[in-house]
């Protein structure tokens, strides 16, 4: 386990979650924007930075819940694989890059379809680049599904994710309590102007069918819990038969015993997300899983340094592990 002191100016993982998306100056990165068709006609909208060619690594980058490529610790790991001379691409799931969607459906904690179309792609497009992937949070747990369907058989060669709801009937039940209840409100307030705003669009351009779907959900004002959303929207919107099926089917902790690629999972005790039984024991994931569970670093935090220079460890140990990772494949591949 590589090693990370958390701030002590920042106690607590409450202070260590809220710390970047509150007080972290604003990055701006010269990015290219590709718009990506999936197989239904929707889209997906990816942020590039970095070189583009097909020696260099590639790490796609998986926000999470209500997040957008614009969030701080996305814009702050491509600040930081671009140091390195790599290239990384920012995933927007469907409707987070600032103009709604095509369709009634969204996206969600198991949406490993949409990022099996991406890998999919980019693999295609340079089939000898190294590629790889982080997700955060929501889109850990997408990242972690992935790799437990697909096995030995994506493309990619290294992934990594960070402060991941492993079980997600755990998830909704902890962030209605204590403190937690702040995050709750702030992500159903961000869900329902999401919502609100793909009917709008429906209504505009005349999308009868789509917008049908959306009418048929009712007011969703009334909503106070996480569950009741996935309940009432999640579920009926993408085809599970309520939100215990879809935790059930979604929660990546059932599909970590089937990752064969090379994979780093970094948590924190006092996630204020999650509880500690929801985490896996270290010795039931497979020899390829590498699991830090740190005492401290809150809800994608992990802040370490002092006031006047803040150091952020997922941007330092990313990086260096997927490094350190990606040679360790490229070596025995030369030697097969």
């Amino acid at each position: 386990m590589s090693i990370f002191r958390a701030s002590r100016w920042l106690p607590g993982g409450h202070s260590q979650t809220l710390y970047s998306p509150l007080f972290r100056s604003e990055l701006s990165l010269a990015r290219e924007r590709e718009r990506m068709t999936l197989r239904d006609g929707d889209f997906l909208d990816l942020d590039w930075y970095g070189r583009r060619d097909d020696d260099t690594p590639c790490v796609v980058l998986l926000h999470g819940l209500t997040g957008s490529s614009s969030s701080r610790y996305i814009l702050g790991q491509q600040q930081a694989l671009a140091l390195k001379g790599w290239q990384s691409v920012a995933v927007n799931w469907r409707g987070c890059s600032g103009e709604p969607n095509r369709l009634a459906r969204g996206y969600h904690s198991g949406v490993s379809e949409d990022l099996a179309e991406v890998v999919e792609m980019l693999s295609m497009r340079r089939p000898a680049q190294p590629l790889a992937a982080v997700g955060y949070s929501l889109g850990g747990n997408v990242l972690l599904k992935y790799l437990g369907e697909q096995g030995s058989a994506t493309p990619l060669q290294a992934a990594a994710a960070v402060s991941v709801p492993f079980r997600l009937d755990h998830s909704a039940e902890r962030i209605r309590h204590g403190m937690s209840k702040i995050y709750q409100s702030r992500f159903l307030r961000d869900l329902r102007h999401y919502m609100a705003d793909k009917r709008q669009r429906f209504a505009i351009h005349g999308v009868p069918d789509e917008y049908a779907r959306l009418l048929a959900l009712g007011s969703l004002k009334r909503i106070t819990t996480l569950w009741e959303f996935d309940e009432r929207v999640t579920a009926p919107l993408h085809g599970f038969s309520s939100a215990a099926d879809y935790y059930q089917r979604c929660s990546s902790l059932y599909f970590l015993s089937s990752i064969s690629v090379p994979t780093l999972i970094i948590q924190a005790q006092d996630d204020p997300f999650l509880y500690l039984e929801s985490a896996p024991h270290p010795q039931s994931l497979p020899p390829q899983v590498a699991f830090e569970f740190h005492r401290q670093g809150g809800h994608v935090g992990f802040i370490e340094g002092t006031p006047w220079s803040p150091g952020y460890y997922l941007e330092r140990r990313l990086p260096a592990w997927l490094a350190s990772t990606l040679a360790i494949t490229e070596q025995r591949a030369s030697c097969a």
